[in-house]
């Protein structure tokens, strides 16, 4: 009788949780495909709003701006919604980024000019931030303890289906004004959220406590933190360099008069897909040999591809396809490591605060980066270039990665 009891007890709470994951994880789709939905409408967005066509140089210089700003937005929107959210609650927050990028995506139908785009991809950017970190903690709270690596790792998977999703709407709209429009159903997932999750209760209990965020950055823990920073804002220069003006980069390829939207389309979709197989398989290559010896071997893997990529293309052929493949898998393995490697730097009572810091200081730096690209392409002399050049970083991390200590040596120094 105090089973079934019990059972009955367990079973609307673990539905509510269930509808939240539901929603959490469409939330996190829909940023991966926000996220990038500018990348790919690019080429053609930018002359449209100047009424004019544009050379190459300028068509850097430009998609530069709003590259980095999204970019900006969501290092910002990172580190304010965390603090936003210890505050009211997880579930308001939630709700609150959930909605302010699906109105700033949505009113990108409208824009009149690219300064405003601008500032809309900064909105956006900042809902996408707080959306990636506030479903996660949420998540790890709200889920059993079981369960619960599982459950964010398919959560962390959502974000490159999000972008299979962003190639998919490429070829389905022509003109890019309408694929906007999608910002609606961020809009509509927020209002559910609110009404319809269910609040942290560990967020209920601990509101009003202390944190230990001052220890982060003593001298135990400043090493690691340095280290940490270095490894991920490499990374994320990297993956975002290239990421973000790779279909940039094919379009380039193409002859004069051809519009490149199913190479581009197919191309987010490459690196959507690729990102998904390396998340998952990133998981198994840590449990084999290590979160250091995978990250090793992956950024040894990146720069590799990065040199046959772009190097060795000069005019558009199907190796692009299989090569873009091969180095999104490298891309996607190399986020799921990072996952485990950077939290396993530090002990449990500054995990998130800590690893919350390397995360955002990396995105400061590669929304810096990113944007001088514009410069680096007239620089160089072509997009192709250009992006060879974010392979360094790879290199960088490599390095970082080869002079520290694997953390799961420090396991018993970690609680």
């Amino acid at each position: 009788m105090e089973i079934l009891e019990l059972n009955e007890t367990k079973s609307p709470v673990l539905t509510r949780n269930w509808i939240a994951f539901s929603l959490c994880m469409l939330a996190y789709i829909l940023s991966g495909t926000v996220s990038t939905l500018m990348s790919v409408y690019l080429p053609v967005a930018i002359p449209d709003l100047m009424h004019r066509e544009i050379s190459e140089a300028e068509m850097g210089e430009i998609g530069a701006f709003i590259n980095a700003t999204f970019l900006y937005g969501w290092m910002f929107g990172g580190l304010l919604f965390g603090l936003v959210s210890d505050r009211v609650g997880r579930v308001k927050t939630l709700a609150f980024c959930t909605g302010l990028y699906g109105i700033g995506t949505c009113l990108v139908v409208i824009v009149p000019n690219w300064y405003s785009l601008m500032g809309l991809r900064f909105i956006t950017g900042m809902g996408v931030g707080g959306v990636l970190l506030v479903s996660t903690v949420y998540i790890s709270e709200i889920w059993e303890k079981k369960t619960r690596p599982v459950m964010l790792g398919i959560l962390a998977v959502s974000f490159p289906i999000g972008i299979v999703a962003t190639g998919s709407l490429n070829i389905i709209f022509s003109e890019w004004r309408p694929a906007f429009g999608l910002g609606i159903l961020p809009v509509v997932i927020a209002l559910l959220i609110l009404f319809l999750a269910p609040e942290s209760h560990s967020w209920q209990t601990i509101k009003s406590s202390s944190r230990n965020s001052d220890r982060v950055f003593d001298g135990t823990n400043r090493s690691n933190l340095i280290k940490g920073s270095v490894i991920f804002g490499a990374v994320l220069i990297g993956l975002w360099g290239i990421f973000s003006w790779l279909p940039t980069w094919v379009q380039s390829l193409l002859a004069v008069g051809q519009d490149g939207q199913k190479e581009r389309g197919l191309t987010m979709v490459l690196l959507g897909m690729g990102g998904i197989i390396g998340g998952i398989l990133s998981g198994f290559l840590v449990k084999k040999l290590g979160s250091r010896k995978t990250l090793l071997i992956t950024f040894a893997g990146c720069i590799t591809v990065c040199c046959l990529l772009f190097i060795t293309n000069h005019t558009f052929s199907k190796i692009v396809y299989l090569e873009t493949a091969l180095l999104a898998l490298f891309f996607g393995i190399s986020q799921g490591s990072l996952s485990s490697y950077i939290p396993e730097l530090f002990p449990v009572i500054i995990r998130a605060t800590a690893t919350g810091f390397c995360f955002n200081i990396g995105r400061f730096f590669t929304a810096t980066a990113v944007f001088f690209i514009g410069a680096l392409v007239t620089v160089l002399g072509g997009f192709g270039n250009a992006l060879l050049v974010f392979s360094i970083p790879f290199l960088i991390a490599f390095i970082t990665a080869w002079l520290s200590r694997d953390p799961e040596s420090n396991i018993k120094n970690l609680s």
